[in-house]
């Protein structure tokens, strides 16, 4: 991150903690004095309309039916059919580096000339630079790009002319021409070679000693030639969507960003208001207003709780804002069973909430420019 970037994001996180950094910090009404440092006239002047809200955001209340729909709109596992078909078609090809382990049965001065006390890695046929290897008697076999029963079958030929019959079994001793990289947020970042059992994304990660618990697994990223493709571990983890799943190939670069962007800002009336880091498996609600100490029970308003999330940018709206009223005791159940995304906000009210569009209207100058700040950021990644 730059430096113009991190003063922009100081800016934001003050403007949006300036009300939350004491006990009774808290948006007030109309009358009650300056908002983020603006006059009352001003803040007066941010009210919108119900029908002008109602075209800035989409506002909900936290309900079990509510809670219903969106665990609705969450993945189901699948099942990659393409993941399997590549797994059955899967050959490993020989390239140059490779060594070879050529068995001649009944013929042992053919299967290790150097003598039986070496390792087949040592002893063995490598692959040299022009894709060749050297063998007795029939000199010259090509073996690059040739998978090894294409190549047992050819020794097997051409041996026939010395050997009656001969019975020919090739295998890779070593896996040196072909490897993967794994870079970023796991234990052992390097390279791995790529052998004759098929290597999934997942499979590279644990392989590397698994991802860091700063890893974003949501967001990693398989950089193939000048192609980039994202896709989504998590989902593996969590909802066994193999679909996210794909067989690594040759040069391949696995990149495992750190979950940075992966927090919450827990905000208002709460003991410790700043932002949260998400864990691997994620967060509801209710973990977040626990981490951030819970709320003052002798200023906040307990039917003020505000998620704000960010709508689709598609949608033509600032964001989504969804409120739970804690008073009621089945408000528990469900703070536990809202999920919280990426860069939510949740803000807890001191002043009862009367009206939506009152303390959306407060609030949208600086969701604005919170959001705004993370699409610079995502445009400055890209």
């Amino acid at each position: 991150m730059n430096i113009k970037t991190s003063l922009l994001l100081s800016t934001v996180a003050l403007t949006l903690s300036a009300c939350s950094m004491a006990p009774g910090g808290h948006i007030p009404d109309q009358s009650s004095g300056a908002l983020f440092g603006e006059d009352s006239r001003t803040q007066q002047n941010q009210e919108f309309s119900e029908a002008e809200l109602s075209k800035l955001v989409n506002t909900y209340s936290i309900s079990p039916m509510l809670i219903a729909e969106l665990n609705a709109m969450q993945p189901s596992p699948k099942t990659n059919s393409a993941l399997e078909a590549a797994r059955n078609g899967y050959d490993y090809r020989i390239g140059r580096g490779d060594i070879l382990n050529i068995t001649v049965w009944n013929h042992p001065e053919l299967t290790i000339p150097a003598g039986s006390m070496r390792s087949a890695q040592e002893a063995g046929n490598w692959v040299h630079n022009d894709g060749t290897i050297f063998y007795p008697y029939i000199g010259r076999v090509d073996v690059e790009g040739k998978k090894v029963t294409e190549v047992r079958d050819t020794i097997a030929k051409r041996l026939a002319e010395y050997i009656e019959s001969p019975q020919v079994d090739v295998t890779v001793a070593a896996f040196r021409s072909q490897r993967v990289y794994v870079t970023g947020e796991v234990m052992e970042p390097g390279v791995l070679p790529v052998t004759n059992v098929p290597m999934t994304l997942i499979e590279a990660v644990n392989m590397a000693g698994g991802a860091n618990p700063e890893a974003d697994l949501s967001n990693v990223t398989l950089t193939r030639g000048d192609q980039e493709v994202s896709y989504n571990l998590s989902e593996l983890y969590q909802n066994g969507n193999t679909g996210q799943n794909v067989i690594l190939q040759k040069n391949d670069v696995l990149h495992i960003p750190r979950n940075d962007a992966n927090k919450v800002f827990v905000l208002g009336e709460v003991r410790q208001p700043k932002s949260y880091m998400m864990g691997r498996s994620g967060m509801t609600l209710a973990e977040a207003l626990a981490d951030a100490g819970g709320m003052f029970e002798s200023t906040a308003d307990a039917s003020g709780i505000f998620v704000i999330r960010q709508a689709d940018p598609d949608s033509g709206r600032i964001a989504d804002v969804y409120q739970l009223n804690a008073k009621n005791a089945i408000a528990l159940v469900l703070a536990e069973q809202f999920v919280m995304e990426p860069r939510d906000v949740v803000y807890v009210t001191a002043a009862p909430v009367a009206r939506w569009n009152r303390v959306i209207s407060q609030l949208l100058p600086s969701i604005t420019g919170l959001y705004s700040l993370g699409r610079f950021q995502d445009d400055v990644r890209n």
